[in-house]
């Protein structure tokens, strides 16, 4: 039995629509998954542009997925076929320094490096073998179509963690509306927090965050800088950037008040350099906070979903498009074009 599945070949950096072997019957503690939603994100578009480091054959991409349980190995106990799961992509080896510490997500053998859809075949296709501890069954008010939204909410989880705490009231930019941005301030909102400005460049996706109805106060980078321009004392407690772009990042530090941090959560280009002045973060106190990945907080994502619903989670709030996955290229050119905060593959049985 064949199935379709969009496959990376970092030999000659190309994308294609493929039709390869269904997984095989499970072994010892795998489950075969049938995906029903699986999302396109920044990291990926690195990867198909061959700036981002993946598996040296071709492997299929896809590491935010959600879908069914078809068939469980042997040594599977706490699910079952018929089960509604989103997938974790990220683990340790479990025997190392960093792994023992609880930080899986440090190990040289584990966290991005061993990923499902980065480094192992994951979930822009119709089926996916993947390891039983890294599957979480949905409790029965998140809609499969919510939980594709599992992995990246379980990043902002751990972003949360690191920058926490966070009090209310304190004046916050997030830069970038692309579908991290937008989580962001959708959980910020969720929070309590109202004095919210969002810095992002393209109109198309202001106007899209706009449906979320947060009422935050939603620019352009040149607005950003004609406020500071007029108030050289004006200035934030927290920037989370969530653009990965290293030019905007380095201004944004200026802008921080004394005592703020700094949240670097995009993910940029392995390539990319930006410029700190050592006087600056001295002279404020600033805080600079890199966020990876999401080590044990896939619950807290599911926690969030359940909290936040289709108040937050409605796709066309959040600027999010779905696809099949004959559509990739139409997909991908979108994102790239910023007409959508996001796509989504919606993968039909």
């Amino acid at each position: 039995m064949n199935m379709e599945a969009v496959q990376f070949d970092s030999r000659v950096k190309q994308l294609s629509l493929v039709k390869i072997t269904v997984p095989s019957a499970p072994k010892g503690d795998q489950v075969v998954v049938q995906v029903a939603y699986s999302g396109i994100c920044g990291t990926d578009l690195h990867i198909a542009e061959g700036a981002f480091p993946c598996k040296e054959t071709p492997v299929i991409l896809g590491h935010e997925f959600s879908g069914e349980v078809v068939s469980v190995g042997p040594l599977v106990k706490h699910l079952k076929p018929g089960d509604r799961v989103a997938v974790d992509p990220n683990a340790g080896c479990l025997t190392c320094d960093p792994c023992h510490n609880g930080n899986y997500h440090y190990c040289s053998g584990g966290g991005i490096d061993k990923c499902i859809g980065i480094y192992q075949d994951g979930g822009w296709a119709q089926y996916c073998i993947a390891p039983a501890d890294q599957i979480h069954k949905l409790p029965e008010n998140i809609s499969l179509k919510q939980a594709g939204l599992t992995e990246p909410l379980s990043c902002v989880a751990h972003g949360w963690d690191r920058i926490s705490p966070v009090p209310v009231g304190s004046t916050i930019l997030i830069l970038g509306a692309g579908i991290i941005g937008n989580l962001w301030a959708a959980v910020l909102h969720l929070q309590g927090h109202r004095k919210v400005i969002v810095s992002e460049p393209l109109e198309a996706r202001r106007k899209l965050l706009e449906k979320l109805g947060t009422g935050y106060d939603i620019i352009t980078p040149d607005e950003l800088k004609v406020r500071r321009a007029k108030d050289l004392n004006w200035g934030v407690d927290i920037v989370i950037d969530c653009s990965g772009y290293a030019p905007a990042i380095e201004e944004a530090i200026t802008l921080i008040n004394p005592g703020g941090k700094l949240c670097i959560f995009g993910v940029s280009s392995p390539l990319a350099k930006m410029s700190v002045s050592p006087y600056l973060l001295y002279k404020n106190e600033l805080t600079i906070i890199a966020v990876k990945v999401n080590p044990f907080s896939f619950p807290k994502a599911l926690g969030w979903i359940e909290a936040m619903g289709n108040r937050y989670l409605d796709y066309e709030k959040l600027g999010i498009k779905t696809y099949s996955l004959k559509q990739y290229k139409e997909a991908l050119q979108a994102l790239k074009e910023g007409s959508i905060a996001k796509a989504m593959f919606k993968i039909d049985k």
